[in-house]
């Protein structure tokens, strides 16, 4: 048994927020991921590599907020996060505040194998991307139209969105994208890849970058990658906090999440989802919003990929 699970954002995703037009194109890029990832695990490679794999995907992929679909902050720059870990040896990597790099996951991958470190930040984890020679791109690489217009209408306001595509209001869509992976030697992983807030100010770091936080991988276990307003998942360590339900209380992978998700976060009125696997090849997608993007395949041949709450 092997299986991947991703997802691509979580919040106000909806038939009346998705253009029907568009509805398959983001479909399309999920399927993607799905059987990037699906076909590293095929091979009989690692649950590590499936995640990275399925991730860089989606960070390719402009429709979502990593990588090449990245939002901007204040200053009209980019500014991406991501971590990856592996839960067979609990060793993890991640990077916050990185400019420039075509494939955060992968430097944070590197970060992980190569550094010493498991989180770099800023101009280090820059000069760190140039000395391991991590594929970069210039500005133009990340220049979205629909990015840059969702900036020029908060640009001289104090306001920050979490992805707003609003004409008026900002309707809660979390675009941060990532993967959970089984493979075929029992081993788990996971990863988050995100672009951040919007018109974000002073260098905000959010969860997706924190181990314990929006990422985590414990083959005994479990695997989860989060979505949504990162400051909440942060101060209720939500990826760990699934993690130690499991192992302190017993609690399955659906019970665990449900638990964190849909009572623990929504008390806290947090927004968002997760995704998560274990060893025994379970799933859960579990999100408080009205929708995420996210699916899963698995070796048996089941698989499945949906947008809104109601799939």
């Amino acid at each position: 048994m092997f299986t991947i699970a991703i997802h691509g954002g979580a919040g106000a995703v909806s038939r009346q927020t998705i253009a029907e037009s568009e509805d398959p194109i983001f479909r399309e890029g999920l399927h993607a991921a799905l059987n990037a990832g699906y076909a590293v695990l095929e091979k009989g490679a690692t649950a590590l590599d499936a995640v990275e794999a399925a991730v860089r995907s989606l960070e390719d992929n402009p429709l979502f907020n990593a990588g090449k679909g990245a939002v901007y902050t204040k200053k009209g720059i980019h500014e991406m996060d991501a971590s990856i870990m592996d839960g067979s040896n609990l060793k993890a990597g991640a990077i916050a505040g990185i400019r420039n790099v075509k494939n955060p996951v992968s430097l944070a991958r590197k970060v992980m194998e190569q550094s010493g470190h498991v989180l770099l930040s800023g101009k280090g984890a820059g000069e760190f991307a140039l000395k391991v020679k991590e594929e970069m791109e210039s500005d133009d690489y990340f220049y979205t139209r629909l990015r840059y217009d969702q900036w020029l209408k908060v640009r001289h306001t104090d306001f920050y969105h979490l992805d707003h595509i609003g004409d008026e209001t900002p309707d809660r869509k979390f675009g941060t994208v990532g993967a959970v992976a089984l493979d075929q030697h029992g081993h788990i992983a996971a990863a988050t890849s995100t672009g951040g807030m919007i018109n974000k100010q002073f260098g905000r770091i959010g969860d997706s970058p924190l181990i314990g936080c929006g990422t985590y991988a414990n083959d005994e276990t479990c695997a989860i990658s989060c979505t949504g307003h990162g400051e909440y998942f942060i101060r209720a360590v939500v990826a760990y906090d699934v993690s130690c339900l499991m192992e302190y209380k017993g609690l399955s992978l659906k019970e665990a999440t449900e638990k964190v998700m849909l009572d623990k976060l929504k008390k806290m009125q947090a927004e968002g989802g997760l995704i998560g696997a274990d060893a025994k090849g379970n799933i859960s997608l579990c999100f408080n919003a009205i929708g995420m993007h996210r699916g899963y395949r698995k070796s048996d041949g089941s698989s499945y990929v949906a947008l809104y709450g109601d799939e």
